[in-house]
């Protein structure tokens, strides 16, 4: 394995060789030599590196997905929107301000802007109305005050086609994890030339790279993916363009959805399960919606996981986080008994986390061979669902 620092370097001065061109033509097949790569681990619970290896390097930069490919990520995650000239990049917020230098631009001040963002006023420097050449030009910074701030500002925003070439170019199969991130807004404020949508771009994409198949298939296994997104009506139209699995993100059941205007107890219905399923693979619930938490500790867990699973859905539950003020008092500050208690009680396919080295090495320790079976309450729950779908 490669020490950090070379990890990093090797990795940005791919960026660097390949970003010019990489918004023109994926990288020929042969410079990727897929069928001699170790493949991906399928038999246990996936380890999804959420916005890269971000617990300790600044988020959605190449250090922080080469950290996470290093630490063993299965998946690399990432949060796909859109420059002012149509380019799409790696970045989570609409707004440029809480983790770039935006704010000390004096270049940039007067494109402070107030928008609507899913029914609420926002105001901040946005990403779309920034060129990429502009985007990167500035350097970001750690989000959160109680991380690392040792690599605050020495990274760039990284466009997707960087990202997905990251992945491309591991020493063994990664997968990539890509978020449709506020297509709604993207769409009212971003313009394609022929009437293309957000969608259509992202899409686009990911088939230029050559990422297609149903989930397990051939296909699949040489370049896996997972196409995320909040908007159902999102999923549904990219359903048209690609085969490739696709899981629905859920958030606090009392939330709405920035497109359907559901909330999102509604989605996780039985009748929406059952509807919603004919184009996705999963669902991604915020982890309190699984397991409602009461004064900080963990409360009953809800049967959303067994309904899903009754559906032979997957689910992959966000966010998993190794610092105290994240975990529930149940956990005695421990994260490895929050991971425990995930696979093992609950019985999840799959962890966002931010700190993707300490869940690698969790399960080589745990499951090295094969998947920690359910235990005997949770396996009774999907039963139970399967044979009420069945009409019993």
């Amino acid at each position: 394995m490669p020490s950090l620092v070379t990890g990093h370097v090797s990795v940005i001065f791919l960026v660097l060789l390949v970003g010019s061109a990489a918004n023109q033509v994926a990288p020929r097949h042969s410079q990727l030599d897929v069928n001699r790569k170790k493949p991906l681990q399928t038999f246990r619970p996936y380890n999804i590196a959420h916005r890269g290896s971000n617990g300790e390097i600044p988020e959605e930069t190449a250090a922080a997905y080469s950290r996470a490919i290093e630490e063993g990520a299965d998946f690399i995650e990432t949060d796909i929107l859109a420059s002012k000239d149509g380019h799409l990049i790696c970045f989570h917020d609409v707004t440029l301000d809480n983790t770039t230098d935006i704010a000390g631009r004096a270049e940039f001040a007067s494109r402070k802007r107030t928008y609507e963002v899913e029914r609420a006023n926002v105001t901040g420097w946005f990403v779309v109305d920034f060129t990429l050449s502009e985007l990167k030009s500035l350097r970001v910074k750690q989000r959160n005050k109680f991380r690392d701030q040792q690599y605050n500002w020495k990274y760039k925003i990284i466009t997707f086609d960087e990202f997905i070439l990251i992945a491309l170019y591991a020493d063994r199969v990664v997968g990539i994890y890509p978020e449709i991130k506020n297509p709604i807004f993207i769409n009212q404020h971003v313009k394609w030339s022929g009437g293309k949508k957000f969608e259509d771009k992202f899409a686009e994409t990911l088939l230029k790279y050559g990422y297609k198949g149903e989930y397990m298939s051939e296909d699949w296994l040489k370049q896996p993916l997972f196409i995320q997104c909040y908007a159902p009506t999102s999923l549904i139209y990219i359903s048209n363009m690609t085969n490739s699995p696709k899981l629905l993100l859920i958030d606090d059941t009392t939330v709405r959805t920035q497109d359907t205007n559901q909330s999102y107890s509604e989605i996780t219905s039985d009748d929406y399960l059952t509807f919603i399923r004919n184009y996705v693979t999963g669902i991604g619930p915020w982890k309190d919606t699984v397991v409602p938490p009461e004064n900080n500790h963990i409360g009953n867990p809800t049967d959303l996981v067994a309904r899903a699973h009754a559906l032979n859905l997957q689910v992959h539950p966000y966010t998993f986080r190794n610092e105290n003020s994240f975990l529930h008092f149940n956990f005695h500050q421990d994260p490895y008994a929050e991971y425990e208690y995930w696979l093992g009680e609950i019985g999840v396919d799959g962890l966002f986390t931010d700190f993707t080295g300490s869940l690698h090495k969790y399960q080589e320790w745990t499951a090295p061979h094969q998947m920690k079976p359910k235990n005997a309450e949770a396996l009774l729950r999907e039963i139970s669902y399967m044979l009420k779908d069945d009409g019993y």
